[in-house]
């Protein structure tokens, strides 16, 4: 594949943009609509995001604050209108070591294309990459924080890397407990996380499409459980599931920039996840 041959930076600790720009368009995953979307580069740390209908524009740069609903997806409040499912796209940004960059989008929904982060990985191996010459400025840790909400938990403490590592349970027998965790480098997301796939269940599908969501979910962009097995395997790893949180982990840690820090979450969730991106976004970044 074109991502796994390409280039990635050795680790995160330099600022990258994106040489050129690249186009993609798809379905939403709860919106059903086709959308839009051009990746370019940025010469200002962080990811900033406009519209592509709207020329000369001023362009807005995303952080945590802008998190409006996270029901099965992270959705932000823009000054250009809601703008929704980001967590897949910006995971592949700062997966593979791109801290700032242009989002221009016709929609509401970043498109869904198939449910992993590996179609963006692609996208941005065929813009290629550009040294920005500047460090990182990462989020860096005073201290442990560690955030709960019920059973769920996630937690963040000084490290000189960047680990990373998430747990799951379900009583569906096809998933159960998964445990996976990793010393994260471009190269590591590339290969282990990007294609992971977005998961859902059987008896849940009807439900949700009444409520208006999923309006966009196929078997061709989602793994779909029915109890002890998959209506559309094979699976791309044994524990893609859990590979796939950890993907949306980063894609919501990236509001704030990924921290040098050992990241864990036990039965994460998007809310828990934009929850600690906000902590570490107050603890300021490290010094250039």
């Amino acid at each position: 594949m074109v991502a796994a041959s390409a280039s990635w930076p050795a680790d995160y600790s330099q600022a990258w943009t994106l040489k050129g720009s690249v186009e993609r368009s798809g379905v939403g995953l709860h919106s059903g609509a086709t959308t839009r979307l051009r990746l370019q580069g940025s010469d200002r740390p962080g990811y900033w995001v406009g519209r592509l209908d709207r020329p000369g524009q001023v362009l807005q740069r995303l952080e945590p604050s802008q998190v409006s609903d996270t029901q099965l997806c992270t959705a932000l409040q823009l000054d250009q209108g809601r703008l929704a499912t980001v967590e897949h796209l910006l995971s592949a940004l700062a997966g593979t070591g791109v801290n700032q960059a242009e989002i221009l989008v016709e929609g509401e929904e970043i498109p869904l294309m198939d449910g992993s982060a590996e179609p963006w990985v692609e996208a941005i191996a065929e813009a290629g990459l550009q040294l920005m010459g500047d460090r990182n400025p990462q989020p860096l840790l005073d201290g442990p924080i560690t955030l709960q909400q019920g059973a769920s938990f996630a937690t963040a403490l000084p490290a000189s890397s960047l680990r990373i590592g998430a747990a799951i349970e379900f009583p569906q027998p096809a998933i159960g407990r998964q445990l996976f965790s990793i010393e994260l480098t471009p190269a590591t997301y590339v290969s282990e996380i990007a294609p992971a796939r977005t998961f859902g269940f059987r008896d849940q599908v009807e439900q949700l499409r009444a409520a208006g969501l999923i309006q966009g979910g196929a078997l061709d962009n989602a793994l779909v459980c029915d109890g002890d097995q998959w209506l559309n395997p094979p699976l791309r790893f044994v524990d893609e599931p859990v590979r796939h949180k950890l993907l949306d982990l980063l894609g919501d840690l990236a509001l704030a920039g990924l921290p040098q820090a050992q990241v864990f979450a036990y039965r994460g969730s998007h809310g828990l996840h934009t929850a600690l991106a906000a902590a570490l976004a107050g603890q300021g970044p490290s010094a250039l």
